[in-house]
């Protein structure tokens, strides 16, 4: 069963910060689950370059779009090694050749479908989200989600035709064949699309985006509207808009007959995901995703992350100081399926030493320690299993892949890393409650019961191990990686070594927080 994945592609108006780490690295779990699941996957992420927030930063700073959107497009791509990700494919909306031919071909398609048409608009933009509000969106007079009054704009755009699309949308995703999770979500598109689809302005002037984005095919007094643009790079990336040049076999084999398509993306841009681009491919004769997964956001002070704010941070520092490990554990381990998360050091330290250090570190270290003072390295493992508790126990991690299988096919990561972390106290307990020390030395005494006894335990214990590193490597690969080298495969183990150590709160983090 193939399977495609995408993030949503943030604008590189800036340094990327903890909120797209959370989503990078739930795709990159996803991906890497998948993958160790036996199916073909291929993940792809990338940016968003033609925003007006990228030039409107640009101009802040004194540089050249081209210089910030080129800067800041390395440091999203250059997340692969800090954060230890495992992406296929990275496009850039802005350069990538790949691009500009299928957004062209998806404009044109549309436009044949006759769902786009000229009109004078005027409303409210705020620029934040490069989107319209209408007044009864509005908070106040300002953004819901960026809390700032849209600038009001004025000129002639191109619309598509939403509102053609109402129907055909909500019995897509009633039906499933359009899976918005959480169900929350879904029942928030419903309810929007309830509401009444209007047309939406997919054109900006050209003096207005300062030259800057996609020409209008036709018009090159207009530039593409950057979410028509962006949107567009899920099919880009995959060759569509090359078939006149050459074959699209990446385009037929991940999306035309591909199994499963799925877009991760925040709950802040669900509209555009969950509607305006499913019609936008009902227009053009394209298959829609089968799978949008909306997640929510991690917060600083209970407040969403943002530049404007002043409370980012900065996901390579952390890594660099804590490991990707304990970045990426705390982004699966605590952030709801439903929910916001509230970000600090303190928590991302306390959960990798209680999950990952006091837990599974200390697990791996006493079962691999104890496997070569009473065996030197060996794993006799038995034939059967006659005692109750010993099946138990080994249904225990028989059962574990399936576990966390569900609730990944749920995109429910909390679920997942729980799953495991149970796993891992039924371990520390059954050591406990088995204390192969003790049948060593009845071992050592003559006892032939007491050694049959512990080749069972240290066995059993050995399997855990070894089922728990191969359940974490979608999770913290680095950490999956030392658990496998060290609990080894068939009959013996490595030497003991830690694979993980306690964490500590760094100094400046301290000062940070105070």
């Amino acid at each position: 069963m193939t399977f495609y994945l995408t993030t949503a592609i943030p604008y590189v108006n800036a340094a990327p910060h903890i909120g797209f780490t959370l989503e990078i690295v739930q795709a990159d779990a996803l991906a890497r689950h998948k993958r160790g699941r036996g199916e073909p996957v291929r993940f792809l992420t990338g940016t968003d370059d033609n925003s007006l927030k990228n030039v409107k930063a640009a101009a802040a700073e004194g540089v050249t779009v081209e210089e910030l959107v080129a800067r800041n497009a390395a440091l999203f791509e250059g997340l692969r090694g800090p954060l230890d990700l495992s992406f296929d494919d990275f496009i850039r909306t802005g350069s990538d050749p790949r691009h500009r031919p299928g957004v062209e071909k998806l404009w044109r398609a549309c436009e044949q479908s006759g769902d786009l048409y000229k009109k004078h608009y005027e409303g409210r933009y705020c620029v934040g989200c490069e989107q319209f509000y209408a007044e009864a969106d509005l908070a106040d007079g300002k953004c819901p989600e960026h809390g700032v009054e849209p600038q009001l704009v004025a000129e002639e755009n191109w619309f598509f035709r939403l509102s053609r699309y109402g129907d055909r949308l909500k019995e897509l995703i009633i039906s499933g064949e359009l899976r918005v999770e959480p169900e929350s979500r879904r029942n928030e598109v419903l309810s929007l699309i309830e509401s009444g689809l209007h047309d939406f302005s997919i054109s900006r002037s050209r003096a207005r985006a300062h030259g800057w984005g996609v020409p209008v095919p036709g018009d090159p007094d207009q530039v593409v509207y950057v979410w028509y643009d962006a949107l567009g790079n899920y099919i880009t990336a995959l060759g569509y808009g090359s078939e006149d040049d050459a074959p699209a076999p990446d385009f037929d084999r991940w999306w035309t007959e591909g199994d499963r398509r799925v877009h991760v993306i925040g709950k802040g841009i669900i509209r555009f995901h969950a509607v305006y681009w499913p019609a936008m491919l009902l227009s053009a004769g394209v298959r829609l995703p089968s799978d949008i997964f909306v997640h929510d956001y991690v917060t600083v002070d209970g407040r969403k992350i943002g530049k404007s704010l002043g409370n980012t941070v900065d996901p390579v520092a952390l890594a660099g100081t804590y490991g990707a490990d304990a970045l990426r554990w705390w982004l699966l381990r605590e952030v709801p399926r439903v929910g916001d998360a509230d970000f600090t050091v303190e928590r991302l330290v306390t959960r990798a030493n209680e999950d990952l250090a006091n837990g599974l570190g200390n697990l791996v270290n006493r079962v691999v320690s104890m496997a070569w003072r009473y065996r030197d390295g060996a794993v006799v493992i038995p034939d059967t299993l006659v005692d109750a508790a010993d099946r138990a126990f080994a249904e225990v991690f028989d059962a574990l892949p399936a576990a966390v299988g569900e609730a990944v096919a749920d995109f429910d990561f909390r679920a997942a890393t729980g799953a495991i972390v149970r796993a891992v106290d039924a371990a520390n307990r059954f050591v406990e409650t088995n204390r192969p020390w003790d049948l060593a030395k009845g071992e050592k005494g003559g006892s032939l019961v007491d050694g049959v006894r512990l080749d069972t335990v240290l066995s059993l214990l050995v399997h855990a191990c070894r089922v728990l590193g191969a359940e974490l490597a979608a999770f913290t690969p680095g950490l999956a990686a030392r658990v496998a080298e060290q609990c080894g495969e068939g009959t013996t183990v490595a030497p003991a070594a830690p694979v993980y150590p306690r964490l500590e709160v760094a100094e400046s983090d301290r000062v940070t927080a105070a």
